[in-house]
């Protein structure tokens, strides 16, 4: 995770611009939905990290447990808030601040279809550790939350009701 956000920090300072535009949203209005999807996109990645426990998820607790001279203990797995919705917010997250532009240009459309699909390609590697790690719990969240994009009803798009489950918070 340390190195991923380095490279994604050196990839914004040394950011060239590349030439082409793909798109140039002029009304002030569209543009100002724009940037609040922006930024609600960085505000969802915040959130969610926080959700599921900030400091673990940088690191930063192993360091503290290691520097007390602890073990390090997993955490127990838990669906709070978003995490009820989506089983990814901080990906979808991602997604809303890489795509929520109103200039596109051709290297932030490069950029942004780069990120999706490497997005897209860590669900798959993260669930498989994910199911290894906690088994027939993670699995029936697999069964009852979509991967990124949330249901807007309950029951199946079938029209077969499925029954609410509850899991710890």
């Amino acid at each position: 995770m340390l190195c991923t956000n380095i490279a994604l920090a050196l990839l914004f300072y040394a950011w060239q611009p590349m030439g082409g535009r793909i798109w140039h949203i002029q009304d002030p209005v569209e543009q100002g939905l724009l940037y609040g999807q922006f930024a609600a996109g960085w505000g969802l990645i915040l959130m969610a990290t926080f959700l599921i426990n900030h400091f673990d998820l940088f690191g930063m607790r192993q360091v503290w447990l290691y520097l007390r001279k602890q073990e390090y203990t997993p955490l127990p797995f838990k669906t709070p808030a978003l995490y009820r919705q989506v089983r990814h917010p901080l990906y979808v997250g991602w997604l809303l601040a890489f795509w929520a532009t109103p200039t596109m240009t051709v290297a932030h459309l490069v950029f942004s279809v780069t990120t999706t699909i490497y997005i897209l390609m860590s669900i798959q590697s993260e669930e498989k550790d994910l199911v290894a790690f906690h088994g027939e719990a993670y699995k029936d969240y697999q069964e009852r939350v979509p991967k990124i994009i949330p249901r807007l009803f309950r029951g199946s798009f079938m029209g077969k009701p499925q029954a609410p489950r509850t899991m710890a918070t």
